[in-house]
């Protein structure tokens, strides 16, 4: 047999395009339906039932059970999902990742698909030159179909033909003639390849070749699936890593269940291929799943129809095999759930941190495979940002009411440095992630999204900057011999009660996007301009008290330097709700027939990235 270094190079280029045309598939599906996906999730995970089927149902429209446990652990991560609910979603996901397979062993042998994919093709590329992303986004779906078929078609001519060279097929017996080593071996194998190459699905495709070619018997090929089902859990552990300790325990909990199953199948091993054996054979009249492989083996030639029925045998019946091991795995996790959460409580600590030491809360790791939905952590964190310059606010208001040079002034104000110092730490922090978001493949609605939320985070900061500059005020007033009355300290503390009323009313907001009402929006902006309003008031009053020498010009410098800073914050407050409102209107479909009226008339108009 003469297989060179060009013959393996195109073996390794036809599993690339497998998972190249896996990935493109999926991908389109996330960002048509980024925002649904999210919804489902938030809906459906009320109880562990309705958890594994979103599980089940998500993992077989995305095509691929490591992104959607790698969705499920970012949610976990920013705080949008219990650990409880977490973990049936993900043993739903192991179960809905056998759809994937099914459509290989159906289609891969029984139906002949390379007629069709090209003029698929031709379909598929005009819809990404369309206006509408959805029409992009279908594009893109069935391009990623037509790559994950010639895939495997090319995986198949590429795979060499062993029964020209006798020598290595006696070789391979080597290691499959061991008995039940030989079992615990192949899983083995099933399980660093799918760790190595990151898909199960792109495993079963290979095992699926090397079976249909004869190569190794069904009992092995099982082996296989059974070892890529543990090897699988590797994305979600690699994309946690960098998360919380709830998002490592509900990757652990996924590795865990893929595990455990592993184990009791192994324990039962032949009893249980016997019996799917039986169910495909005899139940549903399918054929034998070992007729192919004692056929090669026996040397016996094979008319070319009986070789397909053969095929098809094998190959759904290896299908079978790892969905009764994830069902039966289902049935019986599913109950220990809550045994589950104390486990990995138990071998997962959570680390307590102070508030007012940098960190961030759920923005700790590398992007997740899942696109549209990193942007769920972002806005978590942003939350988060959020209510750090709110307390920032609140620190300011004692400032102010503090005698100046006493331990506990210069122990707020020291809180509020360091708060300052914070809040550009996490601007810089947030804001690369979200670059890096951009960087993805993401929907048009996405990326306006991800436009107001790197706004939004710098409107925070200045919130910050305004805050220290009150601080600052304080300190050189002292510093300047200036002193407030009663009027001024009266104006500066209904100032700060107006700014804080916007504060939280925002931070309202912020804190439930996708719930937004344009009575929500009008709301704030009210108290921006009573915040406004306000402000001009103080200016007018205080040249006249200046003028009739109610306090010292110094004093009403300094006075209506701290009310003129904290109607920047309201400035600040504002401009967070404008990106807002942007969110609102990317949100309402085109053609829908819903409008949102400009709801701030002063709004001016932000460029857009």
């Amino acid at each position: 047999m003469d297989y060179g270094i060009i013959n393996i190079l195109a073996l390794l280029g036809s599993v690339c395009l497998f998972l190249y045309g896996m990935k493109i598939m999926s991908e389109g599906l996330q960002k048509s339906a980024g925002k649904r996906l999210r919804s489902i999730l938030a809906w459906m995970t009320k109880n562990r039932f309705l958890a594994v089927v979103t599980g089940v149902i998500i993992t077989a429209l995305i095509q691929s059970s490591s992104a959607s446990v790698s969705m499920v652990v970012s949610f976990v991560n920013a705080g949008l999902m219990p650990l409880e609910q977490s973990l049936a979603v993900s043993f739903g996901a192991a179960l809905g990742t056998t759809f994937t397979e099914w459509i290989i062993a159906i289609f891969g042998f029984k139906v002949k698909l390379s007629a069709f994919l090209l003029p698929l093709l031709a379909f598929a590329v005009p819809m990404l030159f369309m206006k509408r992303s959805n029409y992009k986004n279908i594009g893109e779906l069935l391009i990623g179909f037509v790559f994950l078929f010639m895939g495997l078609d090319a995986i198949s001519a590429n795979v060499p033909d062993l029964s020209k060279s006798p020598e290595v097929f006696a070789s391979l017996q080597q290691y499959t003639s061991m008995g039940f080593l030989s079992i615990l071996f192949f899983t083995l194998v099933g399980w660093i390849v799918t760790m190595v190459i990151q898909s199960s699905a792109a495993t079963f495709a290979i095992v699926l070749i090397m079976a249909a070619k004869g190569w190794i018997s069904f009992d092995i090929a099982c082996a296989m699936v059974l070892g890529a089902s543990i090897g699988t859990s590797i994305t979600p552990l690699l994309a946690s890593l960098g998360g919380n300790a709830e998002a490592k325990k509900a990757a652990l909990g996924h590795a865990l269940f893929n595990l455990f199953g592993a184990i009791w199948v192994l324990i039962i091993f032949h009893p249980f291929v016997s019996m799917v054996t039986w169910v495909v054979k005899d139940l549903f009249h399918l054929g034998d799943p070992l007729a192919l492989y004692n056929s090669v083996k026996a040397g016996a030639s094979v008319e070319e129809g009986a070789l397909m029925q053969e095929q098809v045998a094998m190959s759904i019946g290896m299908t079978m095999f790892h969905t009764i091991f994830k069902l039966c795995n289902l049935l019986i996790m599913i109950w220990f759930t809550k045994l589950y959460t104390k486990l990995l409580n138990v071998l997962v600590k959570s680390r307590k941190k102070e508030d007012e030491e940098f960190q961030l809360k759920y923005i700790q790791g590398g992007l997740m495979s899942a696109s549209e939905l990193n942007i769920a952590q972002a806005e978590r964190e942003i939350v988060v940002f959020a209510e750090r310059v709110e307390r920032m606010l609140g620190m300011v208001k004692s400032l102010v009411h503090t005698k100046t040079g006493t331990p506990d002034f210069n122990k707020i104000f020291a809180r509020i440095e360091k708060y300052e110092d914070i809040t550009d730490r996490m601007e810089f922090e947030i804001g690369s992630y979200l670059n890096k978001v951009l960087d993805g493949r993401l929907s048009s609605r996405a990326k306006i999204r991800v436009a107001s939320l790197l706004s939004i985070i710098s409107e925070l900061e200045s919130v910050g900057d305004s805050c220290n500059n009150i601080a600052k005020a304080l300190v050189r007033k002292e510093e300047a011999d200036a002193h407030f009355n009663e009027y001024n300290y009266a104006n500066i503390d209904v100032m700060l009660k107006l700014v804080s009323e916007g504060m939280t009313n925002m931070l309202a907001v912020l804190s439930d996007l996708d719930n937004v009402t344009p009575e929500d929006l009008m709301r704030n902006y009210n108290k921006e301009r009573e915040i406004n309003n306000f402000r001009n008031q103080c200016r007018t009053e205080n040249i006249e008290n200046v003028n009739q020498k109610k306090y010292p010009y110094k004093a009403g410098i300094f006075y209506m330097d701290i009310v003129c800073e904290a109607e920047k914050v309201g400035d600040f407050i504002v401009n967070v709700i404008d990106d807002i409102e942007d969110i609102m209107r990317s949100n309402v479909a085109p053609g829908s027939g819903i409008t949102i009226g400009e709801l701030n008339p002063e709004k001016t108009a932000k460029p857009t990235a």
